[in-house]
């Protein structure tokens, strides 16, 4: 959509216009670009959960209207789901977790290594949440990424080929979450399929941006498994979604026992309960999963391509102008714009990227993320970090880590916010010592790496 339908977008999204204090002694609208961590609510997902809770009650543990209301809203929202990523509920689960964090860290739990299938490729511009997990249970490779950051099909061929049946799975990032590169999962998954493998996506920054479908499940196409969090999604309640092959989650116990996920238990035996309800230890959030329901019809209804339209409109304009401020350093491809959501990150030379953010919220209300975002082998590539200095960091922890500035942009943004932004770089590049004098204090830990 053009940037004239903006304000339409932006009201359905609760609390966009509220003012914010600034130190400097006046009220702004605070300017919220920092959406890849967290998005703010849907309007409709506070209506639903107002609607909802005198209903409010347990989930599979009661007899009661209100407990058989519930429970039955919140075994519906897993078809909502499945719709929503064209997701197949003859085969596939859908699980509800926390969040992405916890749907990979069970994945990497519940997953089998099939006797020498023991080797996750993962790539070089994961999130740790898609790095670590699999470091404990089994051996990691990394498919290589190229100058500009973006992953190298070549190689994971190659490394499909080299280790052959003993790759399990391959796990992969829908979008970065620091240069907003969309992989072309299709690709991968029709690689994937063709050396007899499977793969993961991480959705956590893909879902709410631009359309996902999984694909049937004869595909070579198909997306085997599928993670992503409600609270990037305009539904910030502590729901998460963790979606795959029911027959992955059959056998054997699940990372977390109690409540809800047995069939029959003694002293000296156990029956788990089938999935996805095995996996489901304790009380089911039905607050976290009302507010995702409700995020995911209002965000059908609007039209993901129209959102991704519209935040490719807002990436392209907001990467020009970048280019104009002084001093600024734009990482990644910032000549192509077709391959990304709206995620894009910068230095302005000469000033700490703490500092940067710290001027951006304090003179100009704008929030940023600032640091290394959960991904510092990718930044120490595109930063051009050498290992020497990794090296003295390892040892010193004392040292100051490299890092950025991220904006990242919701559906609810617009071109006057980020022609505010582009101004404030300006003054900001073209002031160094007085904002350098006025905040550099404020880092008063530059350890701070996350």
């Amino acid at each position: 959509m053009h940037e004239n339908n903006i304000p339409y977008f932006r009201s359905f999204v609760h609390g966009v216009n509220i003012k914010i204090p600034l130190p400097i002694g006046k009220y702004v609208s605070e300017i919220n670009f920092d959406n890849a961590a967290t998005t703010p609510p849907l309007n409709s997902v506070l209506n639903e959960i107002l609607a909802f809770s005198p209903m409010y009650s347990s989930i599979h543990r009661g007899t009661g209207f209100k407990s058989r209301y519930s429970s039955m809203l919140y075994e519906n929202s897993r078809q909502l789901v499945a719709k929503f990523v064209g997701a197949d509920l003859s085969k596939d689960v859908v699980i509800f977790v926390k969040n992405t964090t916890e749907a990979i860290n069970k994945l990497s739990y519940r997953l089998e290594k099939r006797g020498r299938r023991n080797i996750i490729l993962s790539t070089g511009m994961e999130h740790h949440s898609n790095d670590l997990p699999w470091r404990n249970r089994f051996r990691v490779d990394y498919i290589d990424i190229d100058k500009k950051g973006r992953i190298s099909l070549k190689d994971l061929e190659y490394k499909l080929r080299r280790y052959g049946n003993n790759v399990r799975l391959v796990a992969v990032t829908g979008a970065s979450n620091v240069t907003g590169y969309l992989n072309p999962i299709d690709k991968i998954a029709k690689l994937v399929h063709k050396y007899g493998s499977e793969i993961l996506v991480d959705g956590a920054q893909l879902v709410a941006h631009t359309p996902v479908n999984m694909k049937p499940n004869n595909s070579n196409e198909h997306i085997d498994y599928l993670v992503f969090s409600a609270h990037k999604m305009y539904a910030p309640f502590g729901t998460g979604v963790l979606i795959g092959p029911k027959t992955s989650f059959e056998n054997g116990s699940p990372d977390y026992t109690g409540g809800g996920t047995v069939d029959i238990v003694t002293h000296n035996y156990v029956r788990w309960a089938e999935p996805p309800h095995k996996e489901e230890a304790g009380s089911p959030n039905i607050i976290g999963v009302i507010a995702l329901s409700a995020a995911i019809k209002t965000l059908l209804s609007l039209g993901i391509e129209n959102i991704h339209k519209h935040e490719k409109i807002l990436t392209k304009y907001a990467i020009e102008g970048l280019k104009s401020v002084p001093d600024i350093e734009l990482y990644g491809d910032t000549d192509r714009y077709d391959d990304r959501v709206g995620i894009i990150t910068f230095n302005i030379n000469g000033i700490h990227h703490e500092t940067l953010a710290n001027v951006l919220s304090f003179e100009a209300g704008i929030a940023v993320r600032n640091g290394c975002f959960c991904a510092h082998p990718y930044l120490h590539s595109l930063l051009n970090v050498n290992k020497e200095v990794i090296d003295q960091r390892i040892k010193d922890p004392s040292l100051p880590h490299p890092g950025m500035v991220r904006i990242s942009f919701g559906m609810y943004n617009n071109i006057d916010e980020i022609n505010t932004l582009i101004n404030a770089l300006k003054i900001i590049s073209s002031n160094k010592k007085y904002f350098l004098k006025k905040y550099d204090h404020l880092n008063n830990d530059k350890r701070i790496i996350s």
